[in-house]
């Protein structure tokens, strides 16, 4: 069990102000083998509610005309960014991240781009709803949508066979692509359900239907289907607590039976 540890007095965690997601994650993450070390209070919660919030948007993006494109064909509303010679979107001088990002998912069918920065736009989303717009305006200023290059400040982090949970980053790989059509090579995708995945351009649907999809794209006569990988990718959420609204001070936790103190 989960306790958190205030002032040498024991207490369980308040999940009564929760998300539905959230509260889902805690649970099973409490209810895990595994362990997994929290520094606060504060720095549990924000990993829960930043998962919830990029399990709503990548909901809100598979819903907002997103287009599908090789980066050769990317295309942006140029009102917030420039479109650059190898299909990246940057933030222009005179718009905000935060308004940039928002645009996306207003008037998503002025863009179009393939799956990892529709991936990663997600997670800049969960991000701006999660901590003050004028902290991610300044964490993510000169902000570059291109692939997986992302900015240092989302402290993105990729760890292989382990656990993963709602709000994670996963990849559905595609070893015997057709050279034809590299861009079908994998999928990334977020995991907002048990079995769900949202994916760009197949949208929130199950394992099966993107390793359908991917399967139509390998080699003539190939029988190596494509399959989820163990690789599960995460922002830095302690590094991003310290932004969250509710920042305090430093708290001792128990997880299981190991202390900590910061």
């Amino acid at each position: 069990m989960l306790i958190i540890t205030i002032s040498n007095t024991e207490m369980p965690v308040d999940t009564a102000s929760w998300s539905p997601v959230a509260i889902k994650v805690y649970e099973q993450k409490k209810n895990s083998a595994v362990t997994y070390n929290y520094q606060s209070v504060r720095h549990l919660r924000f990993e829960m509610a930043l998962r919830a919030a990029i399990v709503a948007e990548a909901d809100a993006l598979s819903h907002s005309g997103l287009r599908f494109a090789t980066f050769k064909n990317a295309h942006c509303n140029e009102q917030f960014w420039n479109l650059t010679e190898i299909g990246g979107f940057r933030i222009r001088d005179d718009s905000a991240p935060a308004a940039g990002i928002r645009d996306i998912f207003n008037n998503g069918s002025k863009y179009a781009t393939e799956c990892a920065t529709a991936t990663t736009i997600v997670v800049y989303k969960g991000v701006l709803d999660s901590i003050p717009e004028s902290d991610f305006n300044r964490l993510f200023a000169d902000l570059f949508l291109y692939d997986w290059d992302v900015n240092d400040n989302l402290r993105l982090t990729t760890k292989s066979g382990t656990e993963s949970y709602l709000g994670d980053l996963l990849y559905f790989n595609n070893p015997d692509f057709s050279p034809d059509t590299p861009q079908w090579r994998g999928e990334n995708v977020i995991k907002i359900g048990d079995d769900l995945y949202y994916g760009h351009p197949f949208g929130v649907v199950p394992a099966a239907t993107i390793i359908a999809g991917l399967n139509r794209y390998r080699r003539p006569e190939s029988n190596q289907s494509a399959y989820l990988m163990e690789d599960v990718t995460q922002p830095g959420y302690l590094y991003l607590s310290q932004f969250a609204p509710d920042a305090r001070s430093i708290i001792r936790v128990r997880i299981g039976d190991q202390h900590f103190v910061y």
